[in-house]
């Protein structure tokens, strides 16, 4: 088995998490809550999902393991946000997109502890949200956030610090 959820956690009847066929391995952390209609995939890559604990994922989530995704402690992700920590590649004009594989890891995706991460917000692959960040819904991370900062937008933009 590569599910590994603390007895403690709460995970709706009605979230979704796939076993791996490759070894990935899905770890929910104690007393996190997982709502309804999260998705979790095994998918684009061999790398593990960690979710710590007193974290909150909200309903709609989908994370892909890709390249690994590690969500930290007492984080909360609202709403019908995705996690995408790898690339298609699709260079190759010859090729169809599907047969090209994925681009090289950027290091998957990061959320360090205490985090607000707003709804409909996409993560991608080398994604680094520090200590204490806000972003603001719907908007797109690709890089680092630096810690206590509030972010939003795309592209995302500082609009203000936590005091």
């Amino acid at each position: 088995m590569t599910i590994l959820i603390d007895p403690t956690a709460s995970v709706s009847p009605f979230a979704d998490i796939e076993d791996s066929v490759r070894g990935t391995l899905i770890t929910v952390g104690a007393h996190s809550i997982l709502d309804s209609f999260v998705k979790i995939k095994p998918a684009g890559g061999t790398g593990n999902i960690a979710i710590g604990r007193n974290s909150v994922i909200n309903s709609g989530c989908v994370f892909y393991s890709g390249n690994g995704v590690s969500i930290g402690d007492s984080v909360a992700i609202a709403a019908n946000c995705v996690f995408a920590p790898v690339n298609h590649e699709f260079g190759k004009r010859e090729l169809l997109i599907r047969d090209q594989g994925f681009r090289a890891s950027r290091g998957g995706i990061i959320v360090e502890d205490d985090v607000w991460i707003g709804a409909g917000c996409v993560l991608l692959d080398g994604a680094i949200l520090r200590r204490g960040c806000v972003i603001g819904a719907m908007s797109l991370v690709r890089g680092e956030v630096a810690a206590y900062s509030i972010q939003a937008g795309n592209p995302l933009k500082l609009i203000g610090w936590r005091e």
